[in-house]
């Protein structure tokens, strides 16, 4: 019959519980999905600390350039200073712009007003807030990849863990605490990585998806106002 389970079969279980002996115990197959699972916790990190910081600096970025526009400059010195060559994403919209207006104003005899200089201008801005998005989007679809996925993975780690342990149980023949708990709680920390890893993914997926969102509404009103004035500025020319 089984021993019955005592104070010191607990603590027999309890003390080959940590989290390097989990690992180190488990079979072969759990090792590598805990291993491609905490791969994947470190490149989702890298990949928050990275969109974070990013997001930050362009904002910053933008507001600092949104005050050089609407100091009532020249346009045309503020191009020269940081459309021709920008450095982040509303001056690039903005050199877009700027970039074909003026190629179009040196046509010889063309009418700015209906020569179709409007929809080159805005089909410009709009090419280039799609470039740009998509520069600053780089790396979220692994988000959206590995939120939902990590547990399932986790948790086919957790199965095989648990089939290995059920073999081992039966090859001893013996039901204990101290034989069964170290089998089953390898196998079940295949599915908590699995969860560390998803749920910061998750929630960082959604929140930096909504500040890429604001940002481009941020690019496509910047892009609004920048062509009401180019469309004034061509019908005084003209």
């Amino acid at each position: 019959m089984d021993q019955a389970v005592n104070a010191a079969n607990l603590g027999a279980a309890a003390s080959g519980l940590s989290l390097w002996s989990l690992f180190i115990h488990a079979a072969i197959v759990v090792q590598l999905v805990m291993i491609g699972l905490a791969i994947s916790s470190v490149v989702v990190w890298g990949i928050i600390f990275d969109k974070v910081v990013t997001l930050r600096r362009v904002n910053r970025q933008a507001t600092e350039f949104e005050d050089k526009f609407w100091s009532g400059g020249s346009l045309d010195d503020l191009y020269e200073s940081d459309g021709a060559k920008p450095q982040h994403p509303l001056a690039a919209v903005f050199g877009a712009a700027m970039g074909e207006w003026r190629r179009s104003a040196r046509i010889p005899g063309v009418d700015l007003v209906r020569g179709g200089v409007q929809e080159r201008v805005d089909r410009a801005m709009t090419i280039t807030v799609t470039r740009e998005m998509e520069r600053l989007g780089r790396w979220m679809i692994f988000l959206a990849t590995i939120g939902p996925v990590a547990p399932f993975i986790g948790l086919f780690g957790t199965v095989w863990g648990i089939m290995h342990a059920f073999g081992s149980i039966a090859a001893m023949h013996n039901t204990n605490l101290s034989v069964v708990a170290p089998g089953i709680s390898e196998a079940l920390f295949a599915t908590a990585i699995g969860l560390v890893t998803a749920i910061p993914a998750v929630i960082a997926y959604n929140v930096i998806s909504n500040n890429l969102a604001v940002f481009e509404d941020r690019m496509a009103g910047f892009g609004t106002e920048f062509a009401a004035i180019l469309s004034r500025q061509s019908e005084e020319r003209g």
